[in-house]
């Protein structure tokens, strides 16, 4: 187990809790979202987490193949959908560039809050560019910590940055703007469907991008 996943499975206890203060961001962002499903899609989740999107998401495609690196975050979203009866959701502890997911399986991939926590965000993008389908949908949010932000995010962002430098903390943190993420996705051969700024507290990008 590497550090990175020890992190994320040690976080997997209080990450739903720790996530609540964003709720308003994570409910618009599942509003824009279910605009742009369909009933026969086949989605890739990457980066589940405890799998709250996947499950509130589930019914309005055909189903949903869910990864995250953490073994303890993907048991926490298979009981919760075990406990909503949901079906169509198949949770599994793998990565993106996992060979059994094939160039061009998905309708849609989601990559929801964990844009900005990837070490090499362009060979990502690049990678979820292979596993789309022909004009398929790569629906995102990330938070933009160079844009608007409240003093206590400030803060916050202050103390990641300290405990990411000594260690504590195994992961990147980029700080985007939304205009860093737009040319993400422009290099990486998408055209931009729809993009929003959520805010509430701290700056969230939503945008819709199909495969060119």
């Amino acid at each position: 187990m590497n550090k990175t996943e020890n992190f994320w499975n040690k976080a997997s206890k209080g990450y739903d809790k720790s996530e609540a203060r964003f709720e308003f961001i994570h409910n618009m962002t599942r509003k824009y979202a279910k605009k742009h499903l369909d009933a026969s899609n086949v989605v890739l989740d990457y980066g589940c987490g405890t799998g709250t999107k996947s499950c509130e998401l589930a019914s309005y495609v055909k189903e949903i193949h869910a990864i995250d690196i953490s073994k303890a975050m993907v048991e926490s979203a298979r009981n919760k959908a075990t406990n909503s009866n949901i079906e169509n959701v198949h949770f599994t502890q793998a990565t993106i560039f996992d060979s059994r997911y094939e160039n061009e399986s998905f309708d849609v991939i989601f990559a929801f809050n964990m844009l900005h926590t990837v070490d090499k965000p362009h060979h990502v993008v690049q990678r979820i560019h292979e596993l789309l389908k022909p004009n398929g949908l790569l629906i995102s949010s990330t938070p933009c910590l160079r844009e608007k932000k409240s003093l206590l995010v400030t803060m916050q962002i202050h103390l990641v940055r300290i405990l990411s430098k000594i260690g504590i903390i195994p992961i990147t943190i980029r700080e985007y703007r939304r205009s860093d993420l737009d040319s993400l996705l422009g290099k990486g051969d998408f055209q931009t469907v729809e993009a929003k700024e959520i805010y509430k507290g701290a700056s969230s990008y939503f945008i819709v991008a199909r495969k060119a």
